[in-house]
């Protein structure tokens, strides 16, 4: 658990765009006091590869950040996007003895043609979403996000390739190319974060614990069912919801909601600020659009396009003001 009464930065998808990052870290130590920033929590909320040309550069610029900011606490989440990378590299958490990939094909199986599944030595070892992920889809065009074209698979992956010098759908090639440091900081990702809450004295800011998970929870069913696959890492399940869900974990449950815990995601293409549900990723891996990231307890939103020199003094205002109350809040509980 982290301590409460910190800052914390929730950074949408960044879907292998590197200068939007450097851009939006730049705004983020900009918007915030130099100790402040230098002493936070930061949770990336997955998607760090595909679409954008430089998924390579963007796992080099994550992976340093601990040692050129050891003050901070970093939580590198999973996300679909991640997991299905991960298993085209053979670095899913391990499974039971006798267990096989192919179980996770049946029920997709009538998307195989349409979705031009990878095939290749050692497919039986391959997760549904990694086949999916380094396959070659048969239509140009993604409709669902307004007619751009595939950039490879359903999943745009071929600029993951392309960043470490491979063929698209070269599961061998890539393998070979990845460095173990990326292989590694993959593995590590977690699938859910959780941390303490913060009580500011305002209810439209405070809460009594913030949960992290790439896409969200099902409203059905008890939460701590749908955690658990998350904290075991379980990728014997063909498709995780809280990791590829859309709509039907769109909002935050109710049983959530009334123990007032927020509920912060991305995934969704989509920036959604409600009192106990976040969704930050405005950009949804679209090269026109800013990747976003919220401050909090504040809910001051960032974005890389973001002009440093046009930078509000009132949201800087109010997030020294919601760190005073906090520490006042703090002090007071003592």
């Amino acid at each position: 658990m982290v301590t409460a009464g910190e800052t914390t930065i929730c950074i949408g998808d960044i879907h292998g765009y590197l200068d939007k990052l450097k851009s939006l870290w730049q705004n983020l130590e900009a918007r915030l006091p130099t100790d402040v920033f230098n002493s936070c929590n930061v949770i990336f909320l997955g998607d760090y590869n595909d679409r954008g040309p430089d998924t390579r550069g963007v796992l080099d610029f994550l992976i340093s950040l601990p040692s050129l900011y050891p003050n901070q606490k970093h939580a590198f989440l999973c996300g679909n996007h991640d997991f299905a990378f991960m298993g085209c590299l053979g670095v899913l958490p391990p499974t039971p003895p006798g267990f096989s990939y192919s179980s996770t094909w049946e029920k997709y199986l009538q998307n195989q043609e349409r979705e031009g599944w990878w095939t290749g030595d050692g497919q039986n070892d391959v997760h549904v979403q990694a086949r999916r992920w380094a396959g070659h889809m048969k239509t140009k065009l993604n409709m669902a996000k307004g007619g751009v074209p595939y950039m490879g698979s359903t999943f745009d992956a071929a600029p993951t390739f392309e960043s470490y010098g491979v063929a698209h759908g070269d599961r061998a090639g890539l393998i070979a190319a990845v460095p173990e440091q990326h292989k590694e900081f993959l593995r590590n990702l977690a699938w859910v974060h959780e941390q303490e809450g913060v009580e500011t004295g305002d209810p439209e800011t405070s809460y009594s614990k913030l949960i992290a998970v790439h896409a969200g929870f099902e409203s059905n069913g008890p939460i701590e069912a749908q955690i658990q696959p998350l904290l075991q890492k379980d990728s014997t399940i063909p498709r995780l919801e809280q990791l590829y869900g859309r709509k039907n974990v769109w909002n935050n449950p109710k049983q959530l909601a009334d123990e007032r815990v927020l509920l912060v995601s991305g995934h969704h293409g989509a920036l959604h600020i409600d009192k106990f549900r976040l969704i930050i990723d405005e950009s949804g891996g679209l090269a026109d659009k800013p990747i976003a990231a919220v401050i909090l307890p504040s809910r001051i939103i960032v974005r890389d396009t973001d002009d440093q020199s046009q930078i509000n003094a009132a949201d800087s205002a109010l997030a020294s003001e919601v760190i005073r109350r906090i520490m006042s809040n703090a002090k007071g509980i003592k």
